[in-house]
């Protein structure tokens, strides 16, 4: 006769009680868990394929925009013209997860064929007329017609033709130093045209000197910054990372209590507060990022590319000529745009790229970026950029007379209203 031990009983016990109930429960509970898993492993793909869905039964546009022969106003009108672009409407949650509806964008273009400068604006067709409303309100000499998509001119053929492409970034680690703008070139004070220095002009110059088989294409795509909120003290006191950002930077150069708004650091030995000693150069950084957080915020991303034939082909030229014109809105001291090594991998060597396959299939897919106007979303997207207004209107704005550029098409005459007066 055998003794039955605790454990033994136990044993028993789970085996006859417990096992059954859970191997129940998995069963019953099983179809719950497998929508669990498969929402989360699929939801990313669902909404990837809605907005694929919407961006493919939408129609885009490409304006171009012809300059008038002379141009009197400054960036900041550019900058009203894209405060008017600034619409942070995503649609409900039906829209936006069964409907695929985004965020609109726009893409700011400024492209030399063969020395033939044009500023070019992607938008979807339905957003046309505001965009044409709002630009002419500004611009009222400017002339605006729709165009076919120049970069359904480029096909990609390794044995034609080579593609460079960058994608830009801030240099700085600090994401709220800002950028040169135009303020402090002066061009807010509407200065003579003999006076201006204008950042773009070099660039415009540079786009009017590339050679024939040869284009060099800018692309600024924005779409208006949603407050990216996070947890600050509780969970109902949020504020937009970008703004906090500015504000830290701001009150680390301050050496200001960010609670009691005190600046300087309290004298042990005498128990006063010592202001902070604070050079030209730091009040003109903390002047630009308090004046940058003062403007409507957006995404940005910075597209570049350099096409030219197989053989006449010219890194120092094309390359070189990007490079060193994207630093005139650089400031040392505060922020500048280094390039992403996406597209450009460092193949110094030949054993790197094996027949230039690698070279090959960064050229169709920067081309392929480009032309789908990708960024913001999937097949190509990034980590967009944050700027202001103020920012963006220094980057893409109208040059006035100080641009001699000959290749830079304008208006041959100055539109006008025909006096009431005439005859009938």
């Amino acid at each position: 006769m055998s003794v039955e031990t605790p454990f033994v009983s136990l044993y028993a016990e789970v085996l006859n009680t417990l096992l059954p109930n859970s191997l129940q429960f998995m069963i019953t509970g099983a179809p719950v868990l497998l929508f669990i898993f498969l929402f989360v492993i699929f939801w990313d793909l669902w909404v990837d394929y809605v907005r694929c869905s919407n961006f493919l039964a939408t129609k885009y546009t490409v304006l171009e925009l012809k300059l008038p022969k002379e141009t009197f106003k400054s960036p900041q009108a550019m900058e009203v013209f894209l405060n008017s672009l600034h619409n942070t409407a995503d649609g409900n949650f039906y829209a936006q997860y069964w409907n695929g509806e985004t965020r609109p964008w726009y893409s700011l273009e400024l492209i030399s064929i063969e020395g033939a400068v044009k500023f070019m604006i992607w938008t979807e067709d339905r957003r046309k007329s505001n965009l044409m409303s709002a630009l002419y309100s500004q611009f009222p000499e400017i002339e605006v017609k729709e165009v076919e998509d120049y970069t359904r001119s480029v096909h990609f053929d390794p044995n034609q033709i080579r593609i460079w492409g960058a994608e830009f970034k801030f240099a700085s680690k600090e994401k709220a130093h800002p950028l040169k703008t135009y303020v402090d070139y002066g061009l807010d004070k509407d200065p003579k045209e003999e006076f201006k220095v204008d950042p773009l002009v070099p660039f415009i110059e540079f786009l009017g000197s590339v050679p024939p088989n040869q284009q060099v294409w800018i692309q600024i795509l924005i779409r208006a910054h949603l407050k990216d909120r996070r947890k600050k003290g509780s969970i109902f006191e949020k504020e937009d990372s970008w703004v906090e950002e500015s504000k830290k930077l701001v009150n680390d150069m301050m050496k200001r209590d960010p609670k009691t708004k005190v600046a300087g650091t309290k004298d042990e030995a005498t128990g006063f507060t010592k202001l902070p000693s604070i050079s030209e150069g730091e009040k003109a950084i903390i002047d630009a990022v308090e004046r940058r957080v003062t403007k409507q915020a957006f995404d940005v991303g910075i597209r570049t590319l350099y096409i030219s034939k197989k053989d006449a082909f010219s890194m120092p030229f094309g390359v070189g000529g990007i490079m060193s014109n994207i630093k005139h809105f650089s400031a040392p001291h505060m922020n500048s745009f280094k390039p992403e090594k996406k597209w450009h991998p460092l193949l110094d060597y030949p054993w790197q790229d094996f027949r230039n396959m690698r070279r090959n299939k960064f050229g169709r897919q920067v081309l392929s970026a480009y032309r789908q106007r990708s960024y913001f979303y999937a097949p190509f997207k990034r980590k967009p950029l944050v700027m202001n207004s103020e920012e963006l209107a220094t980057l893409y704005h109208f040059p006035g007379s100080v641009s001699k550029a000959p290749n830079l098409e304008r208006v041959p005459s100055k539109k006008s209203e025909a006096p009431g007066n005439l005859p009938i």
